[in-house]
């Protein structure tokens, strides 16, 4: 496997996959309940620190096992390859391709507030396909063009979220009286129940955290630099929401950002006039194209690496000259495509939340059963280039939040909860039905070698 990723490359996949639309619409949602200035930094903290916590853990298991494939690899290292597969199999059918394909349709409509003339719901949609094609043929021609893209086009994400953020400060207008030192009457919001569903909604938000594990073979020195970019990565989207979100209350009125979904366009309207929702509109059409690239460049490895495990799948497992695993890329692309003109994918994508949750929480886990194998065998870990800082209280504290959202969601989404369990289900039933071939093939070729 060519070492053709650097870090910086690994980071900005982190980085992008993570900021996407959620930090611009969640606020208008979570200030219809809770008014408390300190309550809601809190909440995006809180959600910072969450996936802080998962990404520090992620960051042993890649230094102990450095290989693509994330959470489809360990599991199946950790636990039994059916557990792997699984996982997998969700990323496989519907963990990437439908938040490309959320993510295209979201970037056309933007686009289209822009330019009115691409206005129009099949124009749309095949606006977002065309995004989707050209990102893809860049990322099944060769990894290092597909890395210097994703490194340009996250540095114009950074930057332009650092100059709307600074343009709030210096840009003159109405601005609120807010404050971050908490009251009495701010602890009682932080114990009520809208603060926890809001809690959930953040964490959503944050999501993509792990995303440098699925490339980890081709990262240079993985062991080193897998728990550097999840780090830094989660690092830097903390600090962008946390300071995104304040600019937020800071320039808009909490009445004006009540129940609304655009609390971007409303902010760069306060800050810069008439001209900032079009403004607005560019700005986040240029972060989804780095969002989409980064799912396209990490989700297609865990399908290659399923192909260099499976002969059902070995066909994925191909990489072309440059590096590039070209099949699993098209594969991504033609599922993706299918979202994009079907529309079906926003309903997928509430029911395998809860499934993705819980593959997330078994990998987690995960870092007590090597630990104990270590010990269990004499195995000397001081070797390790890294080991999860705060450990045992840093992996507990994502596995008692993940625990508990996975309750709320079977509790609040039984149904949609209960279909996601029946798409893992249907991997399980794919996955005995192949293992139980390639094993009655074996038993096959045996006998008739023995006869």
């Amino acid at each position: 496997m060519k070492k053709s990723v650097g870090v910086y490359t690994a980071i900005s996949i982190v980085i992008a996959n993570m900021i996407g639309t959620g930090v611009f619409t969640s606020i208008g949602f979570q200030v219809i309940d809770i008014h408390s200035v300190f309550s809601i930094m809190l909440l995006w903290v809180a959600g910072g620190v969450i996936a802080l916590s998962g990404a520090l853990t992620y960051g042993e298991l890649a230094a102990r096992m450095p290989h693509s494939g994330g959470e489809y690899y360990y599991l199946s290292r950790i636990y039994h390859p059916s557990i792997g597969f699984l996982s997998g199999w969700i990323s496989l059918l519907v963990g990437f391709a439908a938040p490309v394909a959320l993510a295209s349709i979201a970037f056309s409509k933007y686009l289209s507030s822009v330019f009115p003339l691409i206005h129009g719901y099949h124009i749309e949609n095949h606006v977002a396909a065309g995004i989707i094609l050209l990102l893809t043929s860049i990322h099944a021609y060769n990894v290092k063009a597909g890395s210097y893209f994703q490194v340009s086009f996250t540095s114009i994400k950074i930057i332009l979220i650092s100059i709307f953020i600074l343009s709030a400060f210096i840009i003159g207008g109405d601005r609120q009286t807010i404050s971050i030192i908490p009251k009495m009457v701010d602890w009682k919001e932080i114990i009520s129940p809208a603060f926890a569903v809001s809690l959930v909604f953040v964490t959503y938000a944050y999501s993509g955290w792990n995303a440098s594990v699925y490339i980890a073979s081709e990262i240079n020195n993985p062991k080193k630099n897998v728990p550097k970019s999840l780090l830094i990565g989660t690092a830097v989207v903390l600090l962008c929401y946390v300071l995104l979100n304040y600019v937020f209350l800071y320039t808009s009125p909490m009445s004006q950002l009540a129940g609304q979904v655009e609390v971007g366009y409303i902010s760069a309207t306060n800050i810069f006039g008439n001209l900032g929702g079009r403004l607005m509109g560019l700005i986040i059409s240029l972060l989804l194209i780095s969002t989409m690239s980064a799912m396209i460049f990490a989700g297609p490895r865990v399908i290659k690496v399923m192909g260099e495990d499976m002969k059902a799948f070995r066909f994925f497992s191909y990489q072309n000259n440059n590096g590039a695993p070209v099949y699993a890329i098209l594969l991504q692309c033609i599922i993706t495509l299918i979202f994009i003109y079907t529309s079906s994918f926003e309903s997928v994508l509430t029911y395998t939340g809860f499934t993705l949750n819980l593959f997330t929480f078994l990998t987690v886990a995960g870092i007590f059963v090597l630990r104990y194998r270590d010990k269990k065998n004499n195995v000397d870990d001081s070797k390790l280039t890294y080991k999860t800082w705060g450990y045992p209280f840093v992996p507990i504290i994502f596995l008692v939040i993940s625990l508990w959202i996975l309750v709320f969601l079977m509790k609040e989404k039984t149904t949609e909860s209960l279909l996601g369990l029946a798409t893992v289900l249907s991997g399980f039933i794919f996955y005995y039905l192949t293992t139980k071939f390639e094993t009655d093939k074996k038993k096959f070729e045996t006998n008739d070698e023995e006869n």
